[in-house]
């Protein structure tokens, strides 16, 4: 029952959306899309969806032609960003729909649409309250009902276009969580776009990251963070410092101080090193890079020092609210990395850092 793309291409005029994608999604699996606007990830899901036709390439569901089906055919469910729900009827009447509008022949009785709108109302905790209307409801409630209006047709795939896009962080954080248990007990396979890193690494159980129509890597939450393919994963999954050194094995040397690096695709030399602000070391004195504190920001558990160097290039370091070093803002500082990544394809940057 996999979802199989094989090189898979679309272009908009000039713009190449889609360049030669090929991907496998697991039967049961959820995967997420991600990667910055105009990546390919929306186009993407269009077109497994039946909403947009690929120049080249092949979408085959449990060995079936999808291309060759309608979209309807497909018995795909989708969820957009802004909802979609028909306002002048209630929500037992929303999830219903796709039920309701079959051809005689193949919609359920009465008395099984019913049981299934109860069943999901359930599920999406929502119990109670199938004859209000969507304006009665919350966002956070409307896009349950969203979902659960996709679910209601058994959909062999299911498809979330940036589904809490409108919806504030908090209530983003709860739903992403009650979205995975959803998915845990449905096992309905899930392709998930987004371009929150946090949201993709939180539910799914792979990540495909986008850039330019092409998947640039894909692997699970724990690969993608221990074992970034490139300086543009890396980069775009938090945020990075990096400096201008020279890569030796698996160590990084700068001017006077060195770090262990995990080196991908077989960098070395003269290299751009990349490191997360919470492998980052900041103190008064001793081995690493000259600079001043220009700031200290309270982000949830963490502090963040904002740290510049003497020729304007910032670097951030995390420590815990509780054990952040002594201090203050414009105190001279040295910042050393305790880990760093190094790519093949980055090369030395000469626009990076070069420390001394």
């Amino acid at each position: 029952m996999s979802l199989i793309v094989e090189g898979l291409s679309k272009r908009f005029a000039r713009f190449p959306a889609l360049n030669g994608v090929s991907l496998t999604v697991e039967s049961g699996e959820f995967l997420a899309l991600l990667g910055p606007s105009g990546s390919g990830k929306t186009t993407l899901l269009r077109v497994i969806a039946g909403l947009e036709t690929p120049d080249a390439g092949q979408v085959r569901f449990d060995g079936e032609d999808f291309l060759s089906l309608t979209p309807r055919a497909r018995r795909v469910g989708m969820v957009f960003q802004h909802y979609a729900l028909f306002r002048h009827m209630t929500v037992a009447k929303n999830i219903a729909f796709g039920l309701s509008v079959r051809p005689g022949r193949e919609r359920p009785h009465q008395r099984a649409i019913r049981q299934t709108v109860e069943r999901l109302l359930a599920l999406i905790q929502l119990d109670g309250l199938g004859d209000r209307y969507p304006a009665q409801l919350s966002g956070g409630q409307q896009q349950r009902v969203a979902l659960a209006r996709a679910l209601a047709i058994e959909p062999r795939v299911l498809l979330l276009d940036e589904p809490f896009g409108a919806l504030d962080a908090k209530v983003r954080k709860d739903l992403r969580h009650w979205l995975r248990r959803v998915h845990d007990e449905t096992k309905i396979t899930t392709v998930f776009v987004t371009h929150d890193q946090q949201e993709a690494m939180d539910i799914a159980h792979r990540v495909a990251v986008l850039r330019d129509g092409r998947i640039e890597q894909v692997g699970s939450p724990q690969d993608l963070a221990e074992r970034p393919a490139s300086a543009f994963v890396f980069d775009f999954l938090g945020d990075a410092n990096r400096l201008d050194g020279v890569c030796d094995g698996g160590r990084a040397a700068f001017d006077g101080f060195d770090a262990p690096a995990v080196v991908a695709n077989g960098a070395g030399g003269r290299a751009t090193a990349w490191f997360r602000p919470h492998e980052t070391l900041l103190a008064a004195e001793g081995p690493g890079l000259a600079v001043t504190v220009a700031d200290i920001l309270v982000k949830g558990a963490l502090v963040r020092f904002e740290c510049r160097a003497a020729d304007g290039r910032l670097f951030d370091a995390d420590y815990p609210v509780g054990a952040p070093p002594q201090l203050a803002i414009g105190a001279s500082a040295k910042l050393r990395p305790t880990r760093v990544f190094v790519f093949a394809d980055e090369g030395h940057d000469p626009a990076a850092v070069t420390p001394g």
